[in-house]
């Protein structure tokens, strides 16, 4: 009869689990449907992993023939970024599947001037040799945004293409850098503008897109009547960072494209959807937002239909599963001893390893579909181990605040040197929020499992009689100590923090563009050195941090936490006023403040990760308060 009863409460948190995330990946409205199933233009970058226009990998003929004759049925034309190096045959087989093209050429600083010029020679000829696959060409993309050309640069290279093609020639960039360039504007023979409400100094919901876009296409329309007006790029990411009311996801992605094409059909806009593909190349340059734009994975399976009903996750009940199998396990290793309990405290207890497997198996999908190389996927597995391991140790301390598992003499160490690894996980994905916020994911789901792991203990804990509840937060980090073994321990996590930070640093001076975009060494070594710091996959800042965590008071470690959750606001609060857009819609200061203010914290991302600062703070603090009892 007892071991019925477990089992109907494992299958009731496995159906609770089942429900919550069926309602969460319900099939959703996206909008009308895209005539036809094809979108006007699609951005064409044909880049798998491995592959990436930084380190000169380029994907193979057979590749991009692939790659088109699958877009064939997605799209009319194309737009490419560059014409040399790999991506000399796209024009031909283009021409073999009855696409069009918007042929580009990928210009840059002066540093790269010799590529320059074979951009440039690549986009003439591709140009004069299939004029009846390209239809319009593009001199550089976004270099004035970029700040890596003056005006006057960019004007020479766009008037030697005029004078050398048939087709007009525009240059593209986001809308507001033509009416800051009129020069520009006057010499292209259309416009290339990107209007991309997620990326905007003024970020908007997915809802209130569709006006946006009206509203800057009549801005250039009305400063530069007669051109042709191409929105060049515009889009949505599936997944990323959510920048104010902005949220990446696969059903904004959806309703994005959809609303676009219905804005393009009904007020005759000449639009491009950026982009075809996820392109794993750029997640080292904007992070998984910036790799997240792709009608398509980088498996080159599609992220949404352009027609019907869209899920959120298709794959949800494969995690479903798994976490339900796990949580039995875990169930079934204290069945006999659970057996002992009253029913609240055993589907208390079942219900909270359903939870922390749950969030662990959720946790780890999320990161490896967003892992795009090798050092992310470990990443994301040394996230993963950590997570498992911490886990355990919270279960069996359930189990003992449920009294149906006695003490265990390591738990309280193995315990609190998990906890403090991952404090020390949150000290460095906070700094680098504040570094390089933009681009970075806000982390909240790194640090799941020990901030419900320690909500869960006090609700155990409550339930197992244990009224001391700070006893309870306490006794997830037990008691600081500054013992000779502690000490050999610090060293041993610092040396080896250093040189994974060194390895690390190594590889990426040697990766991406790095070589050529900083040809001297010491500056090579600093910048590597500086991205580290933001985006480092093995974990050896943490591994420093942790280093240094576990030598300190306890108290100290929490205030640090405590402290950093209005530093981050103030961070976000402040990159939003400073953006130029923003300062332009906003120049009274006091109101731009507030709206910046209002952005920040009405960003559940974002209170997600200060709530998890503060519940990580938790049991630093009562385990430093009992510290000080004690003595």
């Amino acid at each position: 009869m007892k071991l019925a009863r477990t089992l109907f409460f494992i299958a009731l948190v496995v159906v609770a689990n089942a429900l919550i995330t069926w309602l969460n990946n319900l099939p959703q409205d996206a909008g009308v449907d895209v005539p036809e199933g094809k979108v006007n233009s699609v951005s064409f970058a044909p880049f798998r992993e491995g592959q990436s226009p930084l380190t000169q990998v380029f994907p193979s003929t057979q590749e991009i023939d692939e790659d088109l004759r699958l877009l064939a049925g997605q799209s009319h034309t194309i737009r490419t970024y560059a014409s040399s190096k790999g991506l000399t045959d796209v024009p031909a087989l283009a021409r073999k599947y009855g696409l069009k093209m918007i042929q580009g050429a990928w210009i840059g600083g002066p540093t790269i001037a010799k590529e320059n010029e074979e951009e440039i020679a690549a986009l003439i000829k591709a140009a004069n040799a299939y004029p009846d696959v390209i239809t319009r060409v593009i001199v550089g993309n976004e270099v004035l945004l970029r700040g890596e050309l003056e005006p006057e640069q960019l004007l020479s290279y766009i008037r030697r293409v005029k004078q050398a093609v048939k087709q007009p020639v525009s240059y593209a960039d986001v809308w507001s850098f033509y009416m800051r360039y009129p020069e520009i504007a006057k010499e292209v023979d259309f416009f290339t503008v990107h209007i991309l409400p997620y990326w905007e100094d003024e970020p908007l919901t997915v809802d209130k897109t569709a006006e946006h876009i009206v509203k800057n296409y009549q801005r250039i329309r009305d400063a530069y009547p007669g051109k042709p007006i191409l929105i060049g790029e515009s889009g949505w990411p599936s997944a990323g960072r959510q920048r104010g009311p902005a949220v990446p996801s696969v059903v904004n992605e959806a309703k994005f494209i959809r609303s676009l094409v219905q804005v393009a059909n009904k007020n005759g806009f000449d639009i491009n959807v950026v982009e075809a593909f996820n392109q794993p190349w750029k997640s080292k340059l904007e992070g998984v937002v910036g790799a997240s734009w792709g009608l398509y994975s980088v498996d080159r399976e599609p992220v949404f239909p352009l027609t019907g009903k869209v899920v959120e996750n298709p794959n949800w009940p494969l995690r479903v599963w798994v976490a339900g199998l796990l949580a039995a396990l875990v169930v079934g290793f204290y069945a006999k001893r659970l057996q002992t309990l009253s029913a609240l405290p055993l589907f208390a207890f079942v219900g909270f390893a359903q939870l922390l497997c749950a969030l662990q198996v959720n946790q780890t999908a999320d990161l490896w579909y967003t892992s795009y190389n090798n050092l992310e996927r470990f990443h994301a597995l040394s996230i993963a181990v950590l997570g498992i391991a911490l886990a355990a140790l919270l279960i069996q301390r359930g189990a003992e605040l449920l009294r149906v598992a006695g003490g265990c003499a390591c738990l309280p160490v193995w315990s609190r040197y998990l906890f403090l690894i991952f404090i020390a996980l949150a000290f460095y994905k906070s700094q680098a929020l504040g570094l390089n916020g933009r681009y970075l994911n806000i982390p909240y789901p790194l640090t799941l499992i020990p901030v419900f792991g320690t909500l869960g203990l006090l609700v155990l804990g409550l339930i197992g009689g244990e009224r001391n509840w700070r006893q309870v937060l306490a006794g997830i980090v037990g008691e600081p100590e500054k013992t000779d073994g502690v000490c050999k321990l610090s060293a041993l996590l610092a040396v080896a923090g250093v040189a994974l930070v060194a390895f690390e640093t190594y590889q990426i001076m040697i990766g991406t563009n790095f070589p050529t975009a900083y040809p001297v060494f010491a500056d090579r070594l600093y910048a590597g050195f500086m991205t580290t710091l933001t985006y480092s996959q093995l974990q050896g800042w943490v591994l420093l941090i942790a280093a240094l965590i576990i030598l300190l008071p306890f108290r100290l470690l929490a205030w640090v936490l405590i402290l950093a959750v209005p530093a981050l606001i103030v961070g976000e609060t402040y990159a939003f006023m400073i953006g130029h857009d923003f300062i332009e819609a906003y120049p009274d200061f006091g109101e731009r403040l507030q709206t910046a203010v209002i952005y920040t914290v009405t960003n559940c991302q974002m209170l997600y990760w200060l709530g998890s600062l503060l519940v990580l703070a938790l049991p630093l603090w009562f385990g430093g308060q009992r510290k000080q009892e004690i003595a």
